[in-house]
């Protein structure tokens, strides 16, 4: 049996598409929505939470926002708990893996360089 399809935003993501484009060209890429505000019923820390966390991460995208709503809680109780268990340390750090915030798991993202647009450019050219 063959090896499932990588998606293409993860091949993106780990470099592949760098490494064998013609297997990635004809791909369509899927629309995906910013990450967006937080739960409204999420408390005040948490959505605070929310903000460093999107402004650290800002590959994360609208398909992050459960994954990041249990992070935010375990990061809040992470702060207010000094007994906190280690089996909810241990998906705090499940947690930030997932969404590329570990340092190992940092290396595996690709995010393309972005030039700066000249304004006058569309004006010009």
């Amino acid at each position: 049996m063959a090896n499932p399809r990588v998606p293409t935003a993860k091949a993106e993501v780990t470099g592949r598409t760098l490494q064998n484009p013609g297997r990635f060209k004809n791909r369509s890429k899927p629309k995906v929505r910013p990450l967006g505000a937080p739960y409204k019923r999420m408390s005040d820390e948490e959505q605070e939470i929310w903000a460093e966390y999107a402004s650290e991460f800002s590959w994360l995208n609208s398909s992050d926002r459960k994954i990041l709503a249990i992070a935010c809680r375990l990061t809040a109780r992470f702060w207010n708990d000094p007994d906190m268990p280690v089996a909810a340390l241990a998906q705090l750090r499940m947690c930030l893996s997932a969404m590329g915030g570990t340092p190992s798991d940092l290396s595996k993202i690709y995010m393309p360089e972005q030039e700066d647009e000249d304004p006058a450019a569309k004006f010009l050219n």
